[in-house]
């Protein structure tokens, strides 16, 4: 079944190596590539995805092609998808906390990603125009839109986000909107999923804390998997919230109860900050963190503890998405949920405005330079006004800044 989804996998796969810039730079290479290029989604579908996403924990970008995928091929082609997406990022990100053991990261050159955050602005930026061209068209979204974008830009909480939803499907409520006379079919829902995630919640949590009390040889094991199901359970907001998360888990709270750190926080920013310039998802610093705190078991743990940190932050996160979607495809139908969209989808485009801001503010810091606003530019023209791939935007600009570097 899988065969002749071949052409698919394989853009998926060129998408992985090449989609830069966190969740919101995600977005308008998805455009680009299944959109524009492949027409394996509509725009609206697009987008209608990337507000679900942003209603559910977990990585929203990961979320979203996993649900192009489960339209063109259903749960298998899903999961393959989502093995493809998170590949190259946990191959790197795994090998990244060998590195770090043995190398003085500061020795590590990182000239080759000079441009690559602005050139994510130029994506997000894309993607933003093309979202504002199918979801912003009156007085009432114009006004969610930018509520939306001054409230992300304003309040930075993870928590910000499912609170802009729920707040613009309150408001575009008040709107007349009806639903079309033709609806879809109604997708069946897979209990199995809700059950499945429920059992795993209770067993990885009992199994922690008994190798904690039981002071099992290997509990650091169980102890890790049970912290990044947790954390792919009930984070919202993206990577940019395990931060947080993580140097309490790993760093303050063992310090707290005199123990040991499992990694040191410089260890821990270092690798946020090399996942920030890589393809792939954000979460893959998971992989890097979960291998540095089962490096003093050896490096057969070590690798383990990647593999382990992968799979528990994506799991529940994955379980969710199977059963929830199908619930919000069947209620959509519903006149509250079809007038809720309207102002869900335009405070999406705010959101990635204001992340696209974000990026730009982060750039700018310590000083600001004019060059970063040349390859927005440059970025934004290429992918609106031009047919070149966008893999090749990237390949360019990283070739741009190896070169200028050398």
């Amino acid at each position: 079944m899988l065969l002749r989804h071949v052409p698919f996998l394989k853009a998926v796969t060129q998408y992985s190596f090449t989609a830069f810039g966190g969740p919101q730079g995600h977005i308008g290479m998805m455009m680009k590539t299944f959109v524009q290029r492949r027409h394996d989604v509509t725009e609206e579908e697009l987008i209608d995805y990337n507000a679900f996403c942003q209603m559910l924990p977990g990585p929203s970008s990961t979320q979203t092609v996993m649900l192009i995928a489960l339209k063109r091929g259903g749960i298998p082609l899903a999961l393959v998808t989502l093995g493809l997406w998170i590949l190259p990022a946990f191959l790197i990100m795994t090998a990244f906390s060998f590195l770090l053991l043995y190398f003085d990261t500061k020795d590590i050159r990182t000239n080759l990603f000079t441009y690559i955050q602005p050139m994510s602005v130029g994506f997000v930026a894309y993607a933003a125009v093309r979202m504002m061209r199918a979801s912003v068209r009156h007085p009432a979204t114009w006004a969610i839109m930018a509520g939306s974008l001054a409230a992300t830009f304003l309040i930075r909480s993870p928590w910000i986000f499912p609170a802009i939803m729920i707040t613009a499907g309150f408001i575009s409520n008040f709107s007349n909107r009806r639903i079309p006379e033709r609806s879809s079919k109604p997708k069946p829902i897979r209990w199995i999923n809700l059950w499945l995630f429920a059992a795993l919640f209770i067993l990885v949590g009992v199994l922690s804390e008994a190798a904690r009390t039981g002071d099992w040889h290997y509990r650091r094991a169980f102890n890790l998997f049970e912290n990044f199901f947790r954390f792919g359970s009930i984070v919202f907001g993206g990577g940019q919230a395990l931060l947080p998360m993580m140097l309490y888990q790993f760093v303050a709270q063992p310090l707290a109860r005199h123990h040991d750190a499992w990694m040191s926080p410089e260890d821990l920013l270092t690798g946020f900050g090399l996942v920030q310039a890589l393809p792939g998802p954000v979460f893959a610093i998971c992989s890097f963190a979960g291998g540095l705190a089962l490096s003093s078991y050896g490096p057969l743990w070590q690798l383990g503890g990647s593999l382990l940190a992968t799979i528990a932050v994506f799991l529940p996160s994955t379980l969710m998405l199977f059963f929830l979607f199908p619930i919000y495809h069947n209620l959509r139908q519903h006149v509250i949920i079809f007038r809720a969209l309207e102002g869900i989808n335009a405070a999406v485009v705010g959101i990635i405005w204001a992340s696209g801001l974000v990026l730009l503010q982060t750039i700018s810091t310590p000083e600001f330079e004019w060059s970063n606003l040349v390859v927005i530019a440059i970025t934004f023209c290429l992918l609106q006004f031009s047919r070149v791939p966008a893999p090749l935007i990237v390949v360019g600009w990283l070739l741009l800044g190896w070169t200028m570097n050398m």
